[in-house]
């Protein structure tokens, strides 16, 4: 017997006189009595196969809250072991706390005996009945509503307050140990009745009540900001979580990171399209009046089961998309300006870490590269720890205009040289659209992540170059954590750059040889504090001066050789050869 008809056996065994009648099952309803009601109710069990809430059963005369058949169990005292889905080494949910004697039982009691016609009818044109509000046990002080947030042991602790139609007038009763977002759920009784079933969640007192009015289990929390305080463990049992917020981007991402926590048993329901920003159930309610049940089934039909990853069509189309952004490019990457790199390394790529002795010129390789980046376009994001962003721009002049600093400084320039840093100015203008620098010594990922948004925003285009000048002052909490801070901003380079579309060129420091020398071959080991640098860099470079550093410049021409020590996708070895274009703080490739 599948589980469909065992839980259709079950109530049939367990109702007397239960007929059906279309995909429901009929019967007088067994807990209704006479003291609270003349006749019994009618209790509905919904047996529709396509149903999400497949075996529900609720009382038309609301005697009892509805729920699934472990519920109806308990209520008919069944035997465990006779209900569908009966697990023997399933834990109930319990809370790490001790419930305090006292409780608002009784208050909430005499603020239910407080409601009269017009607190009623403050509800009618949502459509909700009295007998919905009563159920949930709502009551009036005179002036506010009374929500009541009761446990699952049973009883209320803190409650909150509702000024009628202004709900930004609200606060908290009762004790203040329970006012917190991880007891802020509005009838939380409802998850241990839907115990093998289907429950909906949704933000509002009020939202919940039109749902409970068409007959839907449902809790809710009074904010989106309590979403995140939802345990988990607390709807392990449910088979289906429905989650209807209000019809705002906040509340969708707050959905979908309830959802990623709650796992596939969610689905969100996605409002109609061209509704108004903050549109919610209430509103649906009252300007749908006998139609709203049927914009809510529609909806729950039109759902989809929730899934953190992008759909099949979705992945094919973003595939699709790259394939075509790279056609007709010379290089996959950013063009660094340099013929040989450019092939060595199909252009800038991914986590691409330079090592080089002291006084290399690795600042001024990396300069070079990307300012002729942003030169093409290309938007750049320069992290400077090291020279500041006057040398920078200063040295950008002096590349572009081919004159030196010494030449920027005279009053009186010949009309040739003078037109030339004329036009170099005119091509830094175009240039700073899209280069950035930043010398911000309290960095951190999620403040670079925004920066990048930011360029990515002004510029219109989807993807950035970043530049970290360099590795080791990259900002850390303190000097004792360097070698796990830089392991730790590797790991978020390696996120931003799968998630934002980033390349990033960063200047590390090598390490001394035995000798303190840094002749040594050109390896991974050779840079210092290596760390995770083997396992996150996409290419490992290494600039060598083939000089000495404290020859006077006047002895011979200063050339370097570049080595591509690790790569994921180019075969390491030899770059090119390059030499120092002084003194325009620059460098020609041999």
């Amino acid at each position: 017997m599948n589980s469909a008809e065992h839980i259709k056996q079950f109530y049939l065994q367990h109702l007397e006189a239960a007929q059906f009648e279309g995909l429901e099952l009929k019967a007088p309803c067994p807990f209704c009595t006479p003291a609270e009601n003349t006749a019994p109710g009618q209790l509905i069990v919904d047996l529709d196969p396509e149903s999400f809430f497949y075996g529900y059963f609720r009382c038309l005369n609301r005697c009892r809250p509805g729920g699934f058949a472990p519920h109806f169990g308990r209520l008919r005292k069944l035997d465990p072991k006779l209900v569908p889905g009966f697990d023997p080494d399933r834990s109930p949910y319990v809370r790490s706390i001790v419930f305090p004697a006292k409780n608002l039982n009784l208050d909430i009691k005499k603020y239910q005996s407080l409601m009269s016609k017009p607190q009623y009818d403050y509800f009618a044109p949502f459509g909700v009945s009295k007998e919905a509000v009563d159920e949930i046990r709502i009551g009036f002080n005179g002036r506010y509503y009374i929500y009541p947030y009761f446990l699952d042991d049973g009883n209320c602790y803190a409650a909150r307050c509702i000024l009628p139609a202004k709900d930004s007038d609200n606060f908290w009763i009762g004790d203040e140990k329970f006012y917190g977002h991880e007891f802020q759920i509005f009838n939380e009784e409802d998850i241990h009745r839907c115990e093998n079933g289907a429950l909906f969640i949704t933000d509002g007192e009020k939202n919940l009540l039109t749902l409970k009015e068409l007959g839907y289990p449902c809790i809710a929390v009074p904010s989106i900001a309590a979403l995140e305080a939802l345990d988990p463990e607390r709807f392990a049992h449910l088979n289906h979580v429905l989650i209807v917020l209000i019809n705002s981007p906040e509340a969708q991402a707050a959905a979908r990171v309830l959802a990623t926590k709650l796992g596939f048993k969610v689905r969100i329901l996605n409002w109609p399209p061209n509704l108004k920003r903050d549109f919610h159930l209430m509103h649906m309610a009252k300007e749908k009046g006998a139609d709203f049940g049927r914009e809510v089934a529609d909806m729950i039909q039109s759902s989809r089961a929730f899934s953190p990853f992008s759909s099949p069509e979705r992945e094919h189309l973003d595939f699709l998309s790259g394939l075509e952004k790279n056609i007709g490019k010379s290089v996959l990457g950013v063009p660094t300006g340099f013929a040989k790199l450019d092939r060595s390394m199909n252009g800038i790529r991914g986590i691409n870490i330079m090592g080089g002795q002291p006084k290399a010129g690795k600042s001024s390789f990396f300069m070079q590269v990307s300012s002729e980046a942003a030169r093409q376009g290309v938007p750049v994001i320069y992290y400077d720890f090291e020279n500041g962003r006057q040398k920078i721009y200063q040295r950008t002049l002096c590349r572009i205009s081919r004159l030196s600093e010494e030449e920027l400084r005279k009053p009186d320039l010949d009309p040739e040289a003078a037109q030339r840093l004329s036009q170099a100015h005119e091509e830094m203008k175009k240039m700073l659209r899209y280069f950035r620098v930043v010398t911000d010594r309290k960095l951190s990922p999620d403040i670079m992540r925004r920066q990048i948004d930011f360029i990515k925003h002004e510029t219109r285009l989807d993807s950035c170059l970043v530049v970290i000048d360099s590795l080791h002052k990259l900002p850390f909490k303190n000097l004792s954590e360097r070698r796990t801070g830089i392991d730790e901003w590797l790991r978020h380079m390696e996120a931003i750059r799968d998630e934002q579309n980033v390349s990033f060129l960063v200047i590390s420091e090598l390490s001394r040889g035995m000798e303190g020398s840094y002749n040594r071959q050109p390896d991974l080991g050779a840079f210092k504090e290596s760390g995770d640098i083997e396992y996150s860099a996409d290419n490992a470079i290494i600039l060598q001066p083939n000089w000495d550093l404290l020859d006077p410049l006047s002895t011979h021409e200063r050339i370097s050789t570049l080595w591509l020590v690790a790569s994921r996708e180019s075969s390491p070895g030899k770059v090119s050869e390059y030499a120092l274009d002084f003194p325009f703080w620059g460098f020609k490739e041999v």
